[in-house]
């Protein structure tokens, strides 16, 4: 008896370390996903939105792929950052609300995503971001308070670390984590996940020098980033900002709250694109709506 239990207990531990070595060593398999749903076929122009295709370096002279979508009577332009999983293609329905909203938008697929060169890593992605940055303030010759910087998920972070570097017009997230490390030990509690994160994308450390109106979108039904990650990154960002609590899950919740995002958005840019930016911090409620 003892010793079956002794085997077994024996048995735990080597499958507990086999577990802990492959998550050390094979991090980005658990949060990069660029071939999720594969590469689709349609563009904008399957939406009637004119486009062009861009070809651009990330400031490491990977070469990436991205979209630029004109809107006619341009208020400002989104420099969007996506989530982690799919590229480009699959984003055509938000680019679809910033374009009726009289927004261009400026799209990209980091290494390793779509048509881009290379391989995906935190320090990657944040050169990506500042390759997309200086081809909009730089190529394109669009002052930066022009630009909205809006980021969805792991975009979010990577969207947040960008407009600490600089100050867009508005920085906007949607269902953001605090961090790398707190969302990996909400989802796997049972790992010493402090210790073996060896990616960071600390939102909430970079939110902290973003100066920059602020808006956190966030589902309340949000599966795989708890809404108390929105909140606490509401906490800690500078005024002026704005929390808008969604209905829906992590990947629905822009559906299920259409015309609530939308009025939200559109009453956000109205306030701070390009008038006088108020100071007073709001809240809105998806549940009151």
């Amino acid at each position: 008896m003892i010793r079956g239990l002794l085997q077994l207990g024996l048995l735990v531990a080597a499958v507990y370390a086999v577990l802990l070595v492959y998550v050390y060593f094979f991090q980005s398999r658990l949060i990069y996903f660029p071939s999720i749903g594969g590469s689709g076929l349609s563009t904008p122009a399957d939406r009637g939105m004119a486009f062009e295709d861009v070809v651009f370096e990330a400031t490491d002279g990977v070469r990436l792929h991205g979209w630029f979508i004109s809107a006619p009577d341009e208020r400002a332009v989104v420099l969007f950052f996506h989530g982690n999983a799919g590229d480009i293609t699959h984003r055509l329905d938000t680019i679809t609300l910033f374009h009726d909203l009289g927004l261009s938008t400026f799209i990209i697929d980091y290494r390793g995503y779509g048509r881009s060169e290379g391989s995906p890593s935190e320090q990657g992605t944040y050169a990506d971001a500042e390759g997309a940055w200086i081809h909009l303030t730089q190529e394109r010759g669009i002052p930066s308070d022009r630009i909205v910087v809006f980021g969805r998920s792991l975009g979010a972070a990577i969207g947040t670390w960008l407009a600490a570097q600089h100050r867009p017009a508005a920085l906007v997230v949607e269902a953001a984590f605090i961090s790398a490390p707190e969302l990996a030990r909400h989802h796997y509690w049972f790992l010493p996940v402090r210790t073996l994160a060896r990616f960071r994308y600390d939102t909430r450390n970079y939110l902290q020098s973003v100066s920059s109106p602020v808006q956190i979108f966030h589902g309340a039904q949000d599966e795989i980033v708890p809404i108390a990650h929105g909140r606490k990154l509401f906490e800690v960002a500078n005024d002026p900002k704005e929390f808008v609590e969604l209905v829906g899950g992590h990947n629905d919740a822009f559906f299920f709250s259409g015309p609530l995002y939308r009025r939200a958005l559109d009453e956000f840019l109205d306030r701070h694109l390009p008038r006088a930016v108020p100071t007073a911090t709001k809240l809105i409620s998806g549940r009151r709506d």
